[in-house]
């Protein structure tokens, strides 16, 4: 995947050394390592955004996790940490929200709050997604879960769905956080995408949030959902013939579980 500095489309408060412009036959999307979490975002419905937000406790966890000698308790945790603010990052300016005046001990005051009746949903991955998701409800009011399983084939890396507690149809305007912590050869997140696109939710309306990325599944998604919006601990440069991510951390899920 090539990729080279691609400035000039965006704002003078980007610093072009942390946004990455990538081709993949056709497609392209873009890296983007902003300095502050509060910069503007560059907006673009065709093109898929990957967001690796470069705060110095989201590279501590993806360092405890990466770690061959992190215990499988604390490996968990340390998911569960990395999920917390990887998903703190994609609810930015995204969650809707209702103003008004309440009554403070100390007189009226202008407040926002998160609006509970707007669906806010969650679809872990099974299962190293559980780890990832463990802290979504503590930090986003008013969500629904909705568990997917989906296994991968050692042999020829394709996808099967084994548990499928989707709604068969999504409220309208529901904005959807899919949690999947390896993105790999993009073949267990692409089948999970599909599956909540035929139930009414478009790219704009969906937020990947996951530990450790890779080229195959991030060529794979900005061919298939442009627009969708990827939130990644960090990008790691290849997927080897058994289809784990170099040098990644190894497999998610037997790391949180232990088995």
């Amino acid at each position: 995947m090539a990729c080279a500095s691609h400035a000039h489309l965006f704002p003078s408060s980007f610093n072009p050394r942390k946004i990455s412009h990538c081709n993949s036959r056709g497609r392209s999307f873009l890296v983007v390592k902003a300095q502050s979490a509060t910069q503007q975002k560059p907006v673009s419905e065709n093109r898929m955004l990957v967001f690796v937000p470069p705060h110095p406790l989201i590279k501590h966890w993806v360092s405890v996790l990466r770690n061959e000698q992190t215990p499988c308790p604390i490996f968990k945790n340390a998911m569960a940490e990395l999920g917390r603010l990887l998903m703190y990052e994609a609810s930015r300016d995204w969650l809707p929200i209702i103003t008004g005046e309440i009554q403070s001990p100390m007189g009226v005051a202008s407040v926002e709050f998160v609006d509970p009746r707007e669906p806010v949903a969650i679809v872990p991955i099974l299962r190293a997604g559980l780890a990832l998701a463990e802290h979504a409800s503590s930090i986003l009011p008013a969500t629904k879960t909705y568990h997917l399983g989906v296994s991968r084939d050692e042999e020829t890396l394709q996808p099967t769905v084994y548990l499928n507690k989707l709604p068969d149809q999504f409220p309208e305007g529901c904005r959807v956080f899919v949690v999947d912590p390896m993105l790999a050869t993009g073949g267990t997140i692409v089948a999970a995408l599909d599956l909540i696109k035929e139930r009414g939710v478009d790219n704009i309306q969906i937020k990947v949030v996951s530990a450790v990325a890779a080229p195959p599944a991030l060529q794979k998604l900005s061919e298939k959902f442009p627009g969708l919006h990827v939130y990644a601990g960090i990008i790691d440069p290849t997927v080897n013939d058994k289809g784990f991510i170099i040098p990644g951390l190894g497999d998610a899920g037997d790391r949180s579980f232990g088995t």
